[in-house]
């Protein structure tokens, strides 16, 4: 079996009372709501790269506003040959950031195909990934360690 770590950063951009999401395939068809963000280059600072990515996917230029948290993930999942799964690993860093120039549009050629704002009270009835669920937890609850199941423990 092979490992793959994957570091990711993504934006909570909300603004009067909407989140900015893209759309993006789905596995197995369809397609699903995602935050705007994506996987690190190599030597990229996970700061920058939640920078670029929204720029890539939105046409937003945006500034980070606060570190909200850490998230992180592991699933084996089957690999280029049938024979050789992957046990992945992903680490998510999930920053607030306020948009401040740009124009929404969509992204061609990439791995969204449309961006768009939603009311904040309608995202729960979206098709979406579950890293937004998450997100939006740590935007309202801000916890001090930025983990969501850090309140737990200590509430």
């Amino acid at each position: 079996m092979r490992r793959k770590l994957r570091v990711a950063a993504y934006a909570v951009c909300v603004r009067d009372g909407r989140l900015l999401l893209a759309r993006s395939p789905a596995r197995g068809g369809g397609h699903e709501w995602v935050l705007p963000g994506g996987g690190t280059e190599f030597g990229e600072d996970p700061y920058d790269t939640v920078r670029r990515e929204v720029t890539e996917e939105t046409g937003y230029r945006v500034a980070v506003t606060d570190l909200l948290g850490v998230d992180t993930n592991r699933a084996v999942l089957p690999g280029s040959f049938p024979a050789r799964t992957v046990d992945h690993h992903g680490i998510r860093l999930l920053y607030a950031a306020r948009v401040t120039g740009g124009e929404l549009r969509h992204e061609v050629g990439g791995s969204t195909d449309l961006a768009a704002w939603h009311d904040l009270d309608t995202v729960h009835g979206l098709t979406r990934v579950s890293l937004i669920d998450t997100a939006l937890r740590l935007w309202r609850e801000r916890p001090p360690t930025g983990r969501l199941d850090a309140l737990s423990e200590t509430g």
